[in-house]
């Protein structure tokens, strides 16, 4: 039986996602699409260069489309089905991937009884099994009082995994062939000043479900022409970009640690669910800085937190989008006791999980609870925090943002600015490169709290310089971390530039 547009809304995750799938419920959209008395199929073309495959079993609901999106169903589904509710999916013989997909799904019901239960329970729309892997359904629409939906049969989840993983893999070949044309033609090619041979290139690997990647390719479409030494830069990351395409295509014989960093520095998605799921690091965690940049048309935060007995950095990020506001929980400054969920691999980036404590605050120094260190990473010589960063890098030597303390002087050189001790000095990142507000590039405090004396200071390596993000006084520390752009983040998230 046909369903009604009523019962295609209720299947859907949220109102949004039925009004996006409307613009893509035109045949004209799909290719190769027909209906049996089972299950709906067809080919959406979307802005990849490959269409999406869906197919949807509208008899025991479930759903399967080759997008990547992690909603399901995803907008390629409902609108399937609503060409389905308007007559407009012709009856044929789906293809044999289509028959053999849903012949797993009969035979996972083990029981008659089971699959009659199956069809009551989602005839009226009320919810739907799921046969995207590495989804997370977004439950919004779900009313509280409806039955919670099975999970998918775990052979369908594997294959689906392995279609994922193959269409990665292909990525990660085409990138590999794209970077040895570019070596071939060299960086004179005039073809890398066109922004169209970035994008084309970033579009593919987001279809091959390498999205970090694809987020690499555009940032350096940025650097082609930007400076007198563009060549080195370029060159350098596309280096970075044939370790990563070669490792990614090796997984199977890399150690499980690192095997973990390369699947998701090359785009591989992690739930969230996952990750707080897993053991966590509990400590007092020492809020050391906070870093924002803005990464195409999203606000990202860095916040580097230290545990004060691990001795470990741990990393949490926030977004925002337009006129949405970044995470203000955390101050530069304080310290939490809490579980950190740390991601797979050696990464940095982690999850706050729950938090035993309030936040201690310097602010409050005749607390008993209060350190004369609290609030603050230990000081470090240049040579030290080298080292500290040298270690970090070799486990993982794709990252340019790495945490550190140091305990230095600002002082100047022919070149520019830096952090200097009788070990060594750290070039500071060129001011004009920084992502800050107009008039304040943090060197100025710098040179105000410290009187021209070493300071502790929290710094963010970058391969082109360190970026100073805290200074850490005996009373309090000032947050002089790059800040958030305020025209395009809603003004209750910026805050002011230096807290406590």
């Amino acid at each position: 039986m046909r369903w009604s547009v009523e019962q295609v809304e209720a299947v859907a995750p949220s109102p949004a996602a039925v009004t996006a799938a409307q613009p893509l419920a035109t045949p004209q959209r799909w290719s190769g699409s027909g209906a049996d008395e089972r299950v709906l199929w067809g080919s959406c073309q979307g802005s990849g260069a490959e269409p999406y495959d869906t197919a949807i079993d509208h008899v025991g609901v479930g759903f399967r489309c080759t997008c990547p999106s992690r909603k399901t169903p995803c907008k390629h589904a409902l609108a399937l089905l609503l060409l389905w509710v308007r007559d407009q999916v012709p009856p044929g013989t789906p293809a044999p991937a289509v028959e053999t997909w849903i012949a797993r799904r009969i035979s996972a019901r083990t029981t008659p009884a089971e699959s009659e239960s199956a069809g009551s329970t989602d005839g009226a729309g009320a919810g739907g099994e799921s046969a995207a892997p590495d989804t997370q359904p977004d439950d919004g629409g779900r009313p509280d009082d409806a039955p919670t939906p099975e999970p998918p049969p775990e052979d369908e989840r594997n294959d689906a995994r392995d279609e994922r993983v193959e269409r990665m893999f292909a990525g990660l070949t085409e990138l590999d062939r794209w970077l040895d044309d570019r070596i071939r033609t060299g960086l004179a090619d005039p073809a890398l000043a066109r922004y169209a041979t970035w994008d084309d290139l970033a579009a593919r690997l987001v279809d091959a479900q390498a999205g970090s990647l694809a987020n690499r390719i555009r940032r350096l479409a940025g650097l082609v022409g930007a400076s007198a030494t563009w060549h080195d830069d370029v060159l350098a990351e596309l280096g970075l970009l044939h370790l990563l395409s070669q490792a990614g295509r090796r997984l199977g014989s890399l150690p499980d640690p690192l095997a973990d960093s390369v699947a998701t520095t090359v785009g591989w998605q992690v739930r969230k669910a996952d990750v707080l799921g897993g053991v966590p690091d509990t400590d007092d965690w020492v809020v050391a800085g906070r870093s924002d940049q803005r990464e195409d048309r999203i606000e990202v935060r860095r916040h580097w937190l230290r545990g004060e007995s691990s001795g470990r950095w741990a990393l949490l990020l926030s977004f925002a989008a337009y006129q949405q506001s970044l995470d203000e929980s955390l101050v530069v400054g304080t310290t939490v006791h809490a579980d950190l969920h740390r991601y797979p691999g050696p990464a940095l980036r982690a999850l706050l999980g729950t938090q035993h404590a309030d936040p201690v605050d310097l602010m409050f120094p005749n607390e008993p609870s209060v350190g004369p260190r609290a609030g603050r990473p230990p000081g470090q010589t240049v040579v030290e925090a080298c080292d500290e960063i040298g270690r970090m890098l070799v486990a993982e030597p794709w990252l340019d943002r790495l945490p550190s303390s140091v305990t230095a002087a600002v002082s100047r050189t022919a070149s520019g600015w830096c952090l200097t001790d009788e070990t060594g000095s750290l070039p500071l990142l060129a001011v004009e490169t920084r992502p800050r507000r107009a008039g304040d590039d943090g060197l100025a405090s710098m040179l105000a709290a410290s009187g021209g004396a070493p300071v502790d200071l929290t710094i963010e390596w970058t391969p082109h310089g360190v970026v100073p993000l805290a200074i850490h006084l005996d009373d309090r520390s000032i947050d002089v971390g790059p800040r958030a752009d305020t025209s395009f983040v809603g003004a209750s998230s910026v805050g002011t530039a230096a807290s406590r």
